[in-house]
C-alpha cells in the first residue's frame, strides 16, 4: 500500500513530534531533513489545537526521550494523551498509508497506544523493564528481518549497527502474539550477534527482549518502532568505527530507514 498523499510529493513535510521530556527530536528532524524531507519539530498541544493538522504531513515521527518524565511507565502518559486527544486523526493518518516512525521512547508510545502491532487502538504487547535491571548505553548489532513486511528496512541486507539507551526496552509478548506476528512479516528487526545470529545473550541482546526482537510493524509495514536510535547514527562520523579511523562509511547505518520512509511517499 502506497501513502495516499499527492499534494506533498516534492521534499515532503514531515512532523516530529515534540512533548514535555522527548529531547530526541533535533537529530530526529536532522536526520529526516539529510534524508529528504522537510521536517518540522511541532509540539503536541499545537496538533491538538490544530494549529498544525496531521493531514498535511507526509509522515509523523515521535522521537525518543523519556515524555512526561515517564511517569507510569515509559511513553504512557503520551500514549493516553494522542489516544483520547488524537486518537481518531491518528487512525485515518495510518489508514491512508502514510509511514509512522516510534524511535525508543517513540516506540514505547506506539505499543502502548496500540498503534503497533495495530489492532485499533488496543495495547496487545509491551515493552518493560530492561532484564538486567540497569540502563543501557551502547551499540548494538541489528539485522533486519527479509521477510517483513516493514517499508523502513527494505534493502537492508546485511547487519548492521545503531546506539541503544533505555531503561525500559525488553519486548514481551503472549505466545500466540508472537507467532502472529512472526507469521505476518511484522517482525522487522532482531538483535544479533557477531556471526548475525538473532541472541537472547547479553550484552548483544542489551534488554533481554523476547526472541531477540528489536522492532516491530503494523501488518500494512507503515508505522514502525523500534528501540535503537538510528537517529544517533544517521551520519558515518556518529559511529564508533569512524574515530578508529575506518573512515568508508559513505553514510551512517542510520539514515537508510530515514531514507525508506521519504522514497516511501515519493513512490
Amino acid at each position: 500500500m502506497q501513502a495516499n498523499v499527492p499534494h506533498l510529493r516534492q521534499r515532503p513535510r514531515v512532523l516530529v513530534l515534540r512533548a514535555a521530556g522527548i529531547n530526541c527530536d533535533e537529530e530526529t528532524a536532522a536526520a529526516c531533513e539529510l534524508a529528504g524531507g522537510c521536517a518540522e519539530r511541532v509540539h503536541v498541544n499545537r496538533v491538538v489545537a490544530g494549529q498544525a493538522r496531521l493531514e498535511d504531513y507526509a509522515a509523523l515521527v515521535i522521537p525518543g526521550g523519556f515524555s512526561y518524565g515517564d511517569h507510569l511507565g515509559a511513553g504512557k502518559l503520551l500514549a493516553v494523551d494522542l489516544v483520547h486527544r488524537l486518537g481518531e486523526r491518528l487512525l485515518r493518518f495510518v489508514e491512508d498509508g502514510r509511514p509512522v516512525l516510534g524511535i525508543c521512547n517513540g516506540f514505547q508510545v506506539l505499543v502502548k497506544a496500540g498503534l503497533l502491532p495495530g489492532n485499533g487502538l488496543r495495547q496487545t504487547v509491551t515493552l518493560t523493564h530492561n532484564a538486567g535491571g540497569q540502563y543501557e548505553c551502547r551499540w548494538v548489532r541489528l539485522r533486519a528481518e527479509p521477510t517483513s513486511v516493514c517499508l523502513f528496512t527494505r534493502g537492508i541486507d546485511a547487519p548492521f549497527s545503531l546506539p541503544v539507551g533505555h531503561g525500559e526496552g525488553r519486548f514481551l509478548a503472549a505466545d500466540e502474539t508472537l507467532a502472529a506476528l512472526e507469521q505476518h512479516g511484522q517482525i522487522a528487526l532482531r538483535y544479533v550477534d557477531a556471526a548475525g545470529q538473532p541472541t537472547l545473550d547479553y550484552p548483544d541482546n542489551p534488554n533481554g527482549s523476547l526472541a531477540a526482537v528489536a522492532g516491530i510493524c503494523n501488518r500494512a509495514g507503515n508505522v514502525f518502532g523500534l528501540m535503537p536510535h538510528p537517529d544517533r547514527a544517521y551520519l558515518p562520523q556518529l559511529h564508533p568505527d569512524w574515530v578508529l579511523g575506518r573512515r568508508e562509511r559513505a553514510a551512517g547505518d542510520g539514515l537508510i530507514i530515514f531514507r525508506n520512509m521519504l522514497d516511501y511517499v515519493l513512490a
